[in-house]
C-alpha cells in the first residue's frame, strides 16, 4: 500500500487490502518517527564521534555531556557515558607524574604567597609556571609554560632540549608580551635554579612582578599548572612515540590551542579558556 498510495486513492487500496484506513495511517505515523528517531540517533552518534576525535580520545563522560548539550542535545552525564560505551569511545589513561625539580641550589627563594589560592577573580594577577621534559627518539625536549590562574588559559611557552634559565625565560617573556599586564602580578614557580636564578629574577623585576615559590618537595603548591602537564599527557603524547623534537613541539602547540580555545573546563563551568575571557568581557561591557 505504501508503495501503490501514489498511482491508487488509499481509500480504494485500504478496501481492496481490507485495512482500515485509521490503521494504516497509525502504521505510516510509527514508520516515519521511526526513521525520524533513526535518524537523530545517526547526528548524535556521528556528532559524539567528532567530539571524541577533536578532543584527541580525552573526553569522558562529563565534558562529552557538556559538548553535546552545547550542539543542542538534551543529554546527561550518565546517558553520555552509555553512549560512549556503545560506540566504544574509551578514554586514554593517564601515567604517574614524575618530579624533575632541582632545587639542590644555594640560591635565595622567596614565599610561598600564593598559599594554594587557586581561585583568582581578576585576568593578569596571578600566573603560574612550570616545566616538564618529553621523550623523542632525538633525546629529551624541555617545556616551560606560564598560565594565568584566572582562566587557566596559557599565555606563554617554550620548548627547549636543554633545561636552562634561558627555557623558562622565553616562556615568561611571551606572556608578558602577549598580555602586557600592569605591575604587581604574583609570580609562582617552584624553588628550581631556573626560577630561582639571578637572570630569571632580574626578569621578574623588571616586569613588575612579586615572587612567590613552592615550599621544597610540595607539588600540591603548584597543582594547577602540574594539572595541564597531566592533561597534555595523557591526552596528546604519553601514547604516541615521537621521531623528533620537532614532532613533539608541533603536537605541543597544536595541543595547547586546543586547549586555550576549544578544551572544556570544569572549574570554568566547562568554558574553553579564551570562551570564558572573552563572556567575563562582555559581563564588564
Amino acid at each position: 500500500m505504501q508503495q501503490e498510495k501514489e498511482a491508487y486513492p488509499v481509500q480504494v487500496l485500504c478496501k481492496v487490502m481490507q485495512v482500515g484506513r485509521s490503521g494504516f495511517y497509525r502504521w505510516q505515523n510509527q514508520q516515519e518517527h521511526q526513521k525520524d528517531s533513526l535518524a537523530k540517533q545517526f547526528r548524535l552518534d556521528s556528532d559524539a564521534q567528532q567530539i571524541f576525535i577533536d578532543s584527541d580520545r580525552s573526553y569522558g563522560s562529563r565534558r562529552m555531556a557538556k559538548a553535546l548539550q552545547g550542539k543542542g542535545y538534551n543529554i546527561g552525564r550518565y546517558q553520555a557515558a552509555t553512549l560512549m560505551k556503545r560506540l566504544g569511545l574509551v578514554v586514554k589513561y593517564a601515567k604517574k607524574f614524575k618530579v624533575t625539580t632541582n632545587s639542590k641550589h644555594k640560591l635565595p627563594v622567596a614565599e610561598n604567597l600564593l598559599n594554594r589560592e587557586f581561585a583568582v577573580t581578576e585576568a593578569n594577577r596571578v600566573y603560574t609556571t612550570d616545566i616538564t621534559y618529553l621523550w623523542t627518539r632525538e633525546g629529551w625536549l624541555y617545556l616551560a609554560v606560564v598560565m594565568d590562574l584566572y582562566s587557566r588559559k596559557i599565555v606563554g611557552w617554550s620548548m627547549d632540549k636543554r633545561m636552562t634559565t634561558e627555557l623558562p625565560l622565553e616562556a615568561l617573556r611571551m606572556a608578558w608580551w602577549s598580555r602586557k599586564p600592569g605591575s604587581g602580578v604574583l609570580h609562582h614557580s617552584d624553588q628550581g635554579s631556573q626560577y630561582a636564578s639571578l637572570d630569571y629574577q632580574a626578569q621578574l623585576r623588571e616586569y613588575g612582578m612579586i615572587c612567590s615559590m613552592s615550599r621544597k618537595g610540595n607539588c600540591w603548591d603548584n597543582a594547577v599548572t602540574k594539572r595541564f602537564f597531566g592533561s597534555m599527557k595523557r591526552e596528546r603524547t604519553d601514547h604516541y612515540i615521537f621521531e623528533t623534537r620537532a614532532d613533539v613541539e608541533a603536537t605541543v602547540v597544536d595541543y595547547i590551542l586546543f586547549y586555550n580555545n576549544r578544551r572544556l573546563h570544569s572549574y570554568l563551568g566547562y568554558m574553553s579558556p579564551v570562551d570564558f575571557e572573552q563572556q567575563e568581557l562582555r559581563k564588564a561591557a
